[in-house]
């Protein structure tokens, strides 16, 4: 026993301050995306053909980005010609609304939504149980996820947790582009859930399939199976973009 409180005053206080203290992000991290306004030069369409998941589009007013897509790899970015696009270290990307998640030319900053349900700030405002299941993701996202469970995260603490039964849960948090052989296993879970209960796409598969868009293996995410009530996008997103949007749906952020 003293042992343990001997190590535990030796190792101190690890737990991060977030969200009264913003969170100190790596110099690579890749956040909401700034587009410069103006007319891109004839025929270029650079940014568009080196899209992984074909999030880029090009209009006359200049490139735009659907981040429900978007990888968040710069690599349109880096092949831009006249330097359109850039990725800021907006963090806060997580919305309610699957338009919102469209970036669009001359927008020089994001403020993300905070008119959430407020059905879901009413019953879970104190406290939400997420269910969480990965509808064929390749594990990046729910590591991120499982990131916030730990001492430097401690999601807890503001009464979020997850449980092992859909009985037991106030949301279904899903990762994964929701493939044939996980189809039944999520719509089983989502029927098993007490009413009301809500539906969190985490991650660029889960809101529009990611690179498996076009993949006959899969659903092209969750908005042709349920209607998510939030959206996290990224791939996979950073866990300070999780929690943000976790207690922004709880209303206490």
């Amino acid at each position: 026993m003293y042992k343990v409180i001997e190590a535990r005053l030796f190792q101190g206080y690890h737990t991060g301050r977030f969200p009264a203290v913003a969170p100190k992000l790596p110099d690579h991290f890749q956040g909401w995306p700034r587009l410069k306004a103006g007319s891109c030069p004839q025929d270029c369409r650079a940014c568009v053909d080196i899209c992984p998941a074909k999030a880029v589009s090009v209009s006359a007013d200049g490139p735009q980005i659907d981040c429900g897509r978007c990888l968040f790899c710069a690599k349109c970015a880096t092949v831009c010609p006249r330097q359109a696009i850039e990725f800021s270290q907006e963090y806060r990307l997580g919305t309610f609304a699957r338009e919102e998640l469209i970036a669009k030319p001359g927008e020089d900053s994001w403020t993300p939504p905070t008119t959430g349900n407020a059905q879901c700030r009413d019953f879970c405002g104190q406290s939400l149980k997420i269910r969480q299941v990965s509808a064929g993701g390749c594990a990046a996202c729910e590591l991120d996820f499982n990131v916030l469970n730990t001492l430097a995260w401690d999601m807890g603490r503001f009464g979020i947790k997850v449980v092992a039964s859909p009985r037991h849960a106030d949301c279904i948090l899903v990762t994964g582009p929701v493939t044939r052989n996980m189809h039944l296993a999520l719509q089983k879970t989502y029927n098993a859930m007490a009413r009301p209960c809500w539906v969190i796409a985490c991650g660029a598969c889960a809101i529009s399939g990611g690179v498996f868009t076009d993949s006959p293996e899969a659903h092209g995410g969750m908005e042709n199976i349920f209607k998510p009530d939030l959206y996290i996008p990224g791939c996979p997103p950073h866990p300070t973009t999780i929690l943000e949007a976790l207690l922004r749906l709880m209303g206490r952020c």
